[in-house]
């Protein structure tokens, strides 16, 4: 069993932003990694992007659009399967971790359980890329793309729930060797495939969708072999807990489900507005793609440091500190805020850094190529308007997630949701508005986003709250479970 320190640090290092509990150095050892693995997942789609823009500007949009409705499909099981991470991290943070190898395994479930969704979205896909009418070659490459990428999705759910093991117990740099080692493998496959060399058929979009697929799946399978080392067996019960726990199984759907929903949500209204302004014509498409993909560079080390939020309030709650957990919020908001100010500056004096390379062997003409940069240089002013918000956002809801408040967070994401997806339709269809009042509608999304969740938890309603059973409270899964009041009770039994 975990034993946690009693030693009280010196005042010298309570006074250092470095050296204190949940200063500097504690967040980062946790945080770094995870940046890292959703840097290098970043510069995958990039790499991706670019290569298939290569191909032609249709291949590189219906890549991105397809992939937005595949990640909107997975995103409810997804949320549950990765909010395994709370669960580990709160078991970890109590001493419990004969708790968490049961804990990963019902994320693994979920997962299991969520293939008959990707099979279902295989017939489905011509319609909803008619839907969207972005035109017949921008639909058949879409459809066949999203199609391709549904094999893959089990294996992304399986992976997500078993680097929880890692990610909960803050061994993030497992999840960082393991992530960029199977992006290095994405991105040869994408360039031998895309092209046809090695011995490979030359096959565009599905190329590079096959190429993910095989990259979710070794994902998987290296998580599995890991999870189930030896070392891991006893201690963790990884091989003990493999079976349906089902009052845990229960309570990761009660938690987590709110937290898939709310990222379903969110993905789905930001899928909604990028088919919607596809519809306005090729350049804005092309140009819309350039930006969110841009956006990335900025949008997903930020991810990297709302996972370690969660996952430090997580262990600090489960430890019975939540005035740790406050302050690693804090730490992390403060580093996230830095980044955001110096990558937004970039995008708005230097937006060639990064535009550049999508035009470099691009077979479209010079007109098109102009055009298409000079609106994403302005959409990305568009991103840099949105991003300091944004690090707000995902700092907040991640906090917000780690200590179980998943029912406010499902309540905001329906509101805001709706709200993009329906002032979008409304200014592409009924007011027949422009590419930037759609973007000036992206922006008000996430600065209402960003205020609702930090009010949230200036109430400090989440210092109480818990997903596990305290180990200092006498009753396992064993006891009768109490009447179910509220999602939210600070304890309640497995």
């Amino acid at each position: 069993m975990q034993v946690t320190s009693t030693t009280l640090p010196t005042d010298s290092e309570e006074s250092s932003w470095w050296r204190r509990p949940a200063g500097g150095r504690e967040v980062l050892i946790v945080a770094l990694p995870l940046v890292v693995s959703t840097l290098s997942w970043t510069v995958m789609t990039f790499v991706d992007r670019i290569l298939l823009n290569q191909s032609s500007s249709v291949a590189m949009s219906a890549a991105f659009s397809a992939s937005m409705v595949w990640f909107a499909l997975l995103c409810l099981p997804l949320g549950i399967c990765s909010y395994v991470n709370t669960f580990v991290s709160q078991y970890h943070g109590d001493g419990q971790p004969e708790r968490i190898g049961p804990s990963v395994w019902q994320g693994v479930w979920v997962a299991l359980a969520s293939v008959p969704i990707m099979i279902l979205a295989v017939p489905l896909a011509p319609t909803i890329f008619a839907f969207a009418k972005h035109g017949a070659e921008a639909a058949l490459q879409e459809t066949r793309y999203f199609q391709i990428l549904c094999v893959g999705g089990p294996g992304m759910l399986i992976a997500a729930a078993l680097s929880s093991f890692y990610g909960g117990r803050g061994k993030t740099w497992v999840v960082m060797i393991v992530d960029t080692g199977v992006v290095v493998v994405n991105l040869v496959l994408d360039y031998l495939w895309i092209f046809g060399y090695g011995g490979f058929p030359a096959m565009g979009i599905a190329g590079a969708g096959w190429a993910t697929v095989v990259a979710l799946w070794l994902k998987a399978l290296i998580y599995l072999l890991l999870v189930l080392q030896r070392k891991h067996r006893q201690e963790f019960q990884t091989r003990a807990g493999l079976c349906l726990d089902r009052p845990l199984f229960r309570r990761l759907i009660r938690f987590g489900f709110p937290s898939g929903a709310q990222m379903l949500l969110d993905v789905l209204g930001w899928t909604i507005f990028v088919l919607l302004v596809g519809r306005l014509g090729q350049t804005e498409s092309t140009a819309s793609t350039l930006a969110f993909s841009v956006s990335t560079v900025a949008f997903m080390p930020i991810w990297g440091f709302g996972m370690a939020t969660s996952i430090l309030v997580g262990q600090k709650l489960g430890e019975d500190r939540d005035d740790l957990a406050d302050r690693a919020t804090k730490t992390l908001l403060g580093i996230s805020l830095a980044y955001m100010a110096i990558i937004s500056t970039l995008y708005v004096f230097t937006p060639d850094l990064f535009l550049a390379g999508f035009f470099v062997g691009s077979t479209e003409s010079a007109e098109q190529q102009a055009s298409a940069r000079a609106m994403a240089v302005n959409l990305l002013c568009f991103v840099a308007a949105y991003n300091l918000l944004d690090a707000v956002l995902m700092m907040f809801v991640n906090a917000l997630k780690g200590a179980g408040d998943t029912r406010y967070i499902l309540q905001v994401s329906v509101v805001m949701a709706a709200f993009l997806a329906g002032c979008s339709w409304l200014a592409v269809e009924v007011l027949h508005a422009g590419i930037y009042a759609c973007w000036s509608i992206a922006i008000c999304w996430v600065w209402g986003m960003g205020t609702m969740f930090f009010w949230r938890y200036q109430t400090g309603q989440w210092r109480t709250m818990r997903v596990i059973v305290p180990h200092h409270t006498p009753t396992l899964h064993e006891q009768p479970s109490r009447p179910d009041t509220s999602t939210l009770e600070p304890a309640a039994a497995d």
